[in-house]
């Protein structure tokens, strides 16, 4: 079968022909029809310093994508061939602290897939059916296959009660345009996206910011302040303008990953209260079901998917993604 991969510890992915996925009595084997490129397939294609240190060489990348059952293990019963699907892609044990109190998200244990095992850019992926996420008929093909970082955005927005309160999201790209799309939808107040591209805070316009700036350009003022924080870009500057514009008492949820040394101001996080809270991927698997709801409740994602390429076009969705001009970017499989 045709899949991307890392397949020399260098920048670039490659296609080649792979084997067809080994899969064991409880997975599934899956029928790959679209995959979306994430900022970790950038991180990876790109070989920096967080990927020399993670990823395995060779492997077949990606972890965003829907597909359709090909086969079932012989001990799944919870799903039939022609099912459509989408998938968790954190891998847990099972046994650890974590797993046996069923907050799966928490396991240290964790393996991502396109991160340390074998990825869904590819023809197939096996999955365990554990993982795999049942795709109601009213929800398309295309979003589906971003189901993955919808589930980020939904964890983050939702980490906090968001009714009537004015929130402040750093970072406009795909996740913090969901991101305005939640806290619009759960009845925020007042929704501030902040970013150095006009193009993503346009998006994050549309999909329901009701303020944004460009802080290249702008001062970010707010005379109120933020109860709620969201930061998305995981950039040291977009951190300490949050800090700053904060209300005491305010809370901040971190989805974006800052860089290794990144330094926040421990007087002003004390003296003004401020809660702050890490976010991994998603809560497993609460996140999906309240995802899932969400759009059959109206919230429309068709308007981040700013490309649809066929695979054979990775190279050309990379360097969009470099260059920031994309919203999410799909790869058709089929």
């Amino acid at each position: 079968m045709k899949a991307l991969g890392k397949l020399h510890a260098k920048p670039g992915l490659w296609l080649y022909d792979a084997p067809m996925p080994q899969m064991g009595p409880n997975d599934l084997l899956i029928k790959v029809a679209q995959t979306s490129l994430c900022g970790t397939d950038l991180h990876i294609y790109e070989w920096d310093e967080w990927a020399k240190r993670t990823i395995p060489v060779p492997i077949t990348t990606g972890h965003e994508f829907f597909g359709i059952v090909a086969e079932v293990g012989s001990n799944v019963h919870s799903f039939k061939k022609g099912d459509r699907v989408a998938g968790e892609g954190h891998i847990v044990c099972g046994e650890c602290r974590s797993c046996r109190a069923g907050v799966y998200h928490l396991c240290p244990n964790t393996q991502g897939l396109g991160v340390n095992r074998t990825g869904c850019f590819a023809e197939y992926v096996a999955l365990p059916a554990f993982n795999a996420i049942l795709v109601p008929n009213e929800i398309s093909d295309d979003v589906a296959t971003i189901l993955d970082p919808f589930g980020n955005a939904v964890h983050t927005a939702l980490s906090f009660d968001l009714v009537g309160e004015d929130v402040l999201i750093t970072g406009a790209g795909p996740i913090g345009q969901m991101a305005c799309a939640i806290a619009k939808k759960v009845g925020a107040r007042n929704i501030v996206a902040t970013d150095i591209n006009d193009e993503r805070l346009e998006m994050a316009r549309k999909m329901g910011a009701t303020h944004v700036i460009n802080t290249k350009r702008d001062p970010l003022l707010f005379p109120e302040g933020f109860t709620v924080g969201l930061e998305m870009s995981g950039a040291q500057k977009a951190l300490d303008q949050m800090i700053d514009a904060m209300v005491c008492g305010g809370k901040i949820a971190l989805l974006g990953i800052l860089p290794p040394h990144t330094t926040l101001d421990g007087t002003k996080v004390v003296f003004k209260s401020l809660e702050l809270k890490g976010i991994y991927g998603r809560e497993m698997f609460s996140t999906w079901q309240k995802a899932i709801r969400l759009l059959q409740e109206g919230i429309d994602l068709e308007p981040v998917i700013s490309h649809k390429l066929p695979y054979t076009a990775y190279e050309h969705g990379f360097e969009l993604m470099r260059n920031a001009k994309c919203g999410k970017i799909i790869l058709n499989w089929r």
